[in-house]
């Protein structure tokens, strides 16, 4: 009857806190709050060797570490949960375009920008991935890189000098960041950014990667249940569909917050 123990409609997501630059030694950060789910994301850029395969490109590190309250996550279960995580990111973030990494370019084949991703998982109340890929897209946002200028003397011998005015940094294009929609299939229904309660309702849960224009890059069936063809592809529509107005909502979030500039309220760790 699209309705949910907690009054939601089945493609509701609940009320989502979202707060950029709130970690202070890092180029990029933001925390999010979805429900009772709690993640904290801290991003670095530093100075690398571009990969062999990709010589005129920068490159995405993540790092996962699951500091949960939750009993399940202590040991093993976190250990594994921060693996499977991190090797989403990694499928995620793979897709052309999501990030334009020739812009972290430096010197091809010399040097790069390599930005480390941390993502550390406070409090899990349901829908883990959601939370943390609006997380990754809020850090990306207000992400800051140093402008570098590349000398070069008589010898040859190359130099790199950074730019001292905080001012003077290239940001990232996250147009095309795409954001998880979780859909967890309960009975013959699939309900989105399901609780904790839900979660151990559903047998099986689909992961889609969604870009802004609704454009699917990735999709990942998690859990033991089944799911046969005709549920799949409505869960596809649903996670488009979803997925589209997560983006909208999220951005203008972002601008509205970054318009604000040093005014805007501190909450979260900063209050």
């Amino acid at each position: 009857e699209d309705l949910r123990v907690d009054g939601r409609g089945c493609e509701d997501y609940r009320c989502a806190e979202v707060e950029t630059d709130v970690v202070s030694n890092t180029s990029g950060s933001a925390r999010v709050k979805l429900g009772e789910t709690d993640i904290l994301i801290g991003i670095k850029a530093e100075m690398g060797t571009p990969k062999l395969e990709k010589p005129d490109e920068g490159y995405l590190e993540f790092f996962v570490d699951c500091s949960s309250n939750s009993p399940e996550l202590e040991g093993r279960g976190g250990e594994e949960l921060g693996t499977d995580i991190a090797n989403t990111l990694y499928r995620v973030f793979s897709c052309e375009n999501s990030v334009d990494l020739k812009s972290l370019c430096i010197n091809p084949k010399e040097h790069c920008w390599v930005l480390y991703v941390d993502v550390l998982l406070l409090e899990c109340g349901g829908n883990i991935f959601d939370a943390i890929s609006i997380a990754v897209k809020a850090a990306l946002f207000s992400t800051r890189i140093p402008k570098v200028r590349v000398l070069e003397d008589e010898e040859g011998t190359k130099e790199i000098e950074l730019s001292d005015d905080p001012y003077d940094c290239i940001r990232l294009n996250v147009d095309e960041v795409p954001c998880i929609v979780t859909l967890s299939k309960i009975g013959y229904r699939h309900v989105v950014d399901a609780t904790l309660q839900e979660e151990a309702c559903s047998l099986a849960s689909l992961l889609i990667s969604v870009t802004s224009k609704g454009a699917i890059t990735s999709m990942k069936k998690v859990g033991k249940g089944s799911l046969d063809p005709e549920s799949i592809f409505e869960m596809m529509e649903t996670g488009q569909r979803v997925g589209k107005s997560l983006h909208i909502a999220l951005q203008k979030i972002l601008d509205e917050e970054e318009s604000s500039g040093a005014s805007r309220p501190k909450v979260g760790f900063l209050g």
